[in-house]
C-alpha cells in the first residue's frame, strides 16, 4: 500500500484530504509543499491570520494534521459548509501540491458586532449588523450604530450594503452601501462654531445626513486594489435655515496590503493607502471640495513580540461638511486626547504618527499628531498608554502629555 500510495503521487493522480489511513498520509510527509492553493472562494477574502498560515506552510515538510488544521480554519472562517483536500505531484521532485476546495453554504445569515466601546471622555459607541449571504459571492448587510468616536458628532442611524466580491471575475467587486443618521452636538462645536465657523471655513451643523455610494473595487495584483465610485448625499442644515444641501462627490482610493516573511521567520506587514474625495458643482453639489488622505503602515512580528508603526496625513481644500473634516483625539489616533480640546470644528490639515510595542496581549504605545486649518499653526500634540490588546478585544489607560495637569483616559473595546 506504501508503493501504491507514492505512485499515485508522483502520477499526478489526486489523493482525497481525509478517509485515508494514518499511514498512507505518513508517506507524503517526506515531500515539500510546494505551494497551496484554495478554490472555490477568493482568495483576497482571506484573514490576515490564515494568509501569513498558508504562506507559513509553502515551503514546509508536508504535514497532514497542519493542513487539516488549516482546512478547519478556512471552513470555520469563511462559514463554509465542507473543505475538502486534495494533493498533487508538484512542479520539482520530492515536491506535492496542495489544493482546499472550499464548499461554501448556499445561504447563511450571521450577526457580527463590528465595534463596541467605552470611552471615558467620549461616551459609547455601538454598532449591531446582520448580514444574509445571497451565494457564495454576494450578501447583502443590515445594520444600526450609534457613533461617539469617529467625527466631531455623535451619529445614530441605520446602514445597509450589498457587496458581491466576484463581479464578473474574482479581481472585481461590487459594493453599493446606502447610510442615513441623525446627530447630536457637543457644546465645544457649537461654541467653535459661532465664535469663528466662518473664518475657518466650516459649514453650519446639520440635524440629519443620508448618503448613497456604489463603488468598484479591481484587483491589480495581489497587493494592490483600485476602487471607484459615486457618492450621493445630502444634509439637512439647522441653522441659519432649515433646507437641504446635496454633497455629491466622487470617490476614489488605491490601496496596497502585502505580508512576507524573512529566513529568520520575522512576519513583515506593510500596507499603504491613498483615498480621495472630490464635490464639485458639476455634480449638482452645493459644496465644492476636496478631501485627500495618505495612510502608511508597517509592522514586524518575532516570537512573542511585534512593533508597528504608521503614519496618516490629510489635506481638505474648500468647503465641505463638518463630517469631511479632520478629527484627532479619539481610540485610534493621538489616544488620550479629546477631539474637542484638540480642535473642535476638526481641521482642514492633518497629520498623525503613531508607535506601539506588543508582547503577546500587552501593549504600550505613542501617539503624535497635529490637527490645524490652512494658513495656521500646526501644534503638535502628544500621548502615551499601556494596556491589552488582542485581534477582538483592547483597554487602554492613555495619558495626553501636557505641561499642566493631564487626565488620563480608559476606553475598552470589542470587535467580533
Amino acid at each position: 500500500m506504501k508503493y501504491f500510495c507514492l505512485l499515485l503521487v508522483f502520477s499526478g493522480a489526486v489523493l482525497p484530504a481525509w478517509g485515508q489511513p494514518a499511514t498512507e498520509l505518513n508517506v507524503n510527509s517526506r515531500y515539500t509543499i510546494e505551494s497551496i492553493e484554495i478554490t472555490g472562494v477568493s482568495k483576497y477574502k482571506l484573514s490576515k491570520a490564515l494568509a501569513e498560515e498558508v504562506h507559513r506552510l509553502t515551503g514546509q515538510k508536508f504535514d497532514p494534521e497542519a493542513v487539516r488544521e488549516l482546512a478547519r480554519k478556512l471552513r470555520n472562517e469563511l462559514h463554509a459548509r465542507a473543505v475538502s483536500q486534495k494533493l498533487a505531484r508538484g512542479d520539482q521532485p520530492e515536491q506535492l501540491k496542495v489544493t482546499l476546495e472550499v464548499k461554501p453554504q448556499e445561504r447563511r445569515f450571521d450577526v457580527a458586532l463590528p465595534k463596541a466601546m467605552y470611552y471615558s471622555r467620549g461616551g459609547w459607541t455601538g454598532d449591531v449588523e446582520g448580514k444574509v449571504r445571497l451565494d457564495s459571492a454576494s450578501s447583502v448587510t443590515v445594520g444600526v450604530l450609534s457613533d461617539s468616536d469617529a467625527l466631531l458628532e455623535r451619529y445614530a442611524g441605520i446602514t445597509a450594503r450589498y457587496e458581491n466580491t466576484k463581479l464578473e471575475s474574482d479581481r472585481v467587486r461590487l459594493r453599493f452601501t446606502f447610510e442615513g443618521y441623525h446627530q447630536q452636538w457637543n457644546a465645544s462645536t457649537l461654541e467653535a462654531l459661532d465664535r469663528a465657523g466662518e473664518a475657518a471655513g466650516a459649514s453650519g451643523i446639520y440635524r440629519a445626513r443620508y448618503n448613497l455610494e456604489p463603488v468598484v473595487s479591481v484587483v491589480l495584483a495581489r497587493p494592490l486594489t483600485l476602487s471607484a465610485g459615486v457618492s450621493f448625499g445630502f444634509v439637512e442644515t439647522q441653522f441659519p435655515a432649515s433646507r437641504t444641501q446635496a454633497a455629491n462627490a466622487v470617490v476614489g482610493g488605491l490601496r496596497y496590503h502585502d505580508q512576507l516573511e524573512d529566513s529568520a521567520g520575522r512576519k513583515h506587514t506593510v500596507e499603504a493607502g491613498y483615498r480621495l474625495r472630490a464635490a464639485s458643482k458639476s455634480l449638482a453639489s452645493d459644496f465644492g471640495y476636496t478631501r485627500q488622505r495618505w495612510d502608511l503602515g508597517y509592522e514586524i512580528g518575532w516570537s512573542k513580540q511585534a512593533v508597528a508603526a504608521s503614519f496618516a496625513a490629510g489635506v481638505l481644500t474648500g468647503r465641505a461638511p463638518l463630517y469631511e473634516r479632520f478629527v484627532l483625539g479619539n481610540s485610534e489616533t493621538l489616544r488620550g486626547w479629546s477631539k474637542f480640546d484638540v480642535a473642535p470644528l476638526g481641521g482642514d490639515r492633518m497629520a498623525h504618527t503613531s508607535l506601539e510595542y506588543r508582547y503577546e496581549d500587552f501593549a504600550v504605545f505613542y501617539d503624535v499628531g497635529a490637527d490645524w486649518m490652512r494658513g495656521g499653526a500646526a501644534l503638535a500634540r502628544h500621548s502615551v498608554g499601556v494596556g491589552l490588546r488582542d485581534p477582538n478585544f483592547f483597554a487602554f489607560l492613555a495619558f495626553p502629555i501636557k505641561t499642566r495637569r493631564a487626565e488620563p483616559i480608559f476606553m475598552v473595546g470589542t470587535n467580533f
